[in-house]
């Protein structure tokens, strides 16, 4: 560890962060969110605040450098190091076995008795919405990081399953 670097826990936020950067190279918090946008928001959701501090975070415990404009907006630029590359790495060689998430507002009312005709109807636009979305991102070329089509395909699948079970409950 360099010296002067903090030992800091990294949590998922850390590698979306790290992930972004190697990614996009060196970038403002602001680009930063520009690009989770284009990418990662489709299946993990960042606060905009948290493009900021992270990223000073990460810079303070030796994983980024940072550097500032002189003059102008004085905007913040980011980029990896050794140490944040290193960490990625581990993290990317390390396979997961964190079941997913689910935190769904349509199951929560279909839960406690909305409903369901109304209520799958609604959930229906959403889901073909957001299918119709993934599949013109897949047409685009599935911009961003390597990986970024095969979880465009995976979100195509989730989609057309909530399709299916939506219109079940219609």
């Amino acid at each position: 560890m360099e010296p002067g670097a903090a030992r800091i826990r990294l949590t998922p936020l850390s590698y979306i962060i790290l992930g972004l950067l190697d990614f996009a190279g060196e970038s403002t918090p602001y680009e930063l969110k520009t690009h989770a946008t284009r990418t990662v928001n489709h299946f993990w959701v960042v606060q905009h605040a948290q493009f900021y501090a992270e990223p000073e975070r990460l810079a303070g415990a030796g994983y980024l450098g940072a550097r500032q404009e002189d003059g102008g907006r004085r905007r913040r630029f980011y980029a990896l190091t050794d140490r944040g590359r290193d960490a990625l790495a581990s993290w990317l060689a390390d396979p997961t076995t964190d079941f997913m998430e689910l935190r769904d507002h349509g199951l929560l009312q279909l839960c406690f008795g909305a409903e369901r005709g109304p209520l799958a109807e609604a959930q229906l636009a959403v889901h073909r919405a957001k299918l119709d979305e993934y599949l013109d991102l897949i047409a685009q070329g599935a911009p961003g990081p390597a990986g970024m089509r095969r979880v465009l395909e995976a979100g195509v699948a989730h989609e057309r399953e909530w399709i299916r079970f939506w219109g079940e409950q219609a």
